[in-house]
């Protein structure tokens, strides 16, 4: 007697029930797919996450109760093994690359649902990276807005004072913002505000993003020199 195969899983969270309706729609035209539950609000989503263990959860990333970012961390911390894509009507490169920060697999605007659900789903659940065209442009331009901020910045007058080149070694050595402020005999709001200053100067929205520029720059040593 052959075996049945094992139906494909999925779980839908969008706090709007006609989104929902849409996507169940787009899915269920697949025999071995099975949308197994449907949260409204991010909460829910982590809760069925974690009770029915889908292949993949289908996610907004705004949110009621618990935001798609926010939801994203709980649930790959609970479940690392389900593939999450979000949806959005955001187009944002900060928010795209928040969410691929936080482990989402894909990234899909929502006027893009029907020509590119299926793809995005098939793709994520393969453990592959999915985002449509028109958000790999927005992440493009976002990079490249970043880098021309950025050049600007260290080729006009904002370049980082001493002060701040000093922050920023120690912030690539991992140092906390408490632990700054005693090595350099200043508050820890004092070390909130240069860092800051610094972010602003540079054109970068995350420490992460800091400290990889500070270091490709060669505005402080590696972290293996720094320590």
């Amino acid at each position: 007697m052959r075996r049945r195969k094992q139906q494909f899983r999925i779980v839908i969270a969008d706090d709007h029930e006609l989104v929902r309706r849409g996507i169940r729609s787009i899915l269920t035209a697949h025999r071995s797919w099975q949308v197994v539950g449907e949260a409204s609000d991010g909460a829910q989503a982590a809760r069925l996450t974690e009770n029915l263990r889908p292949h993949v959860l289908i996610m907004d990333v705004t949110m009621p109760k618990l935001d798609g970012l926010e939801a994203t961390r709980k649930i790959l911390n609970d479940c690392p093994e389900t593939k999450i894509l979000i949806l959005t009507m955001h187009e944002s490169d900060q928010m795209v690359r928040r969410i691929l920060e936080a482990g989402a697999r894909g990234y899909i605007l929502k006027s893009d649902l029907a020509e590119q659900l299926v793809r995005a789903v098939r793709e994520v659940s393969q453990g592959k990276l999915f985002l449509t065209p028109k958000v790999s442009d927005i992440v493009l331009r976002g990079f490249l807005d970043v880098e021309k901020r950025s050049r600007a910045a260290l080729d006009g007058e904002a370049k980082p004072t001493a002060r701040e080149r000093e922050i920023l070694r120690l912030l690539v050595m991992g140092k906390t913002n408490k632990e700054i402020g005693s090595l350099l005999g200043i508050t820890v709001r004092t070390v909130e505000t240069h860092r800051a200053k610094i972010m602003l100067k540079l054109g970068v929205h995350s420490i992460a993003e800091l400290i990889h520029f500070a270091m490709d720059r060669g505005l402080v040593p590696s972290r293996s020199s720094a320590t």
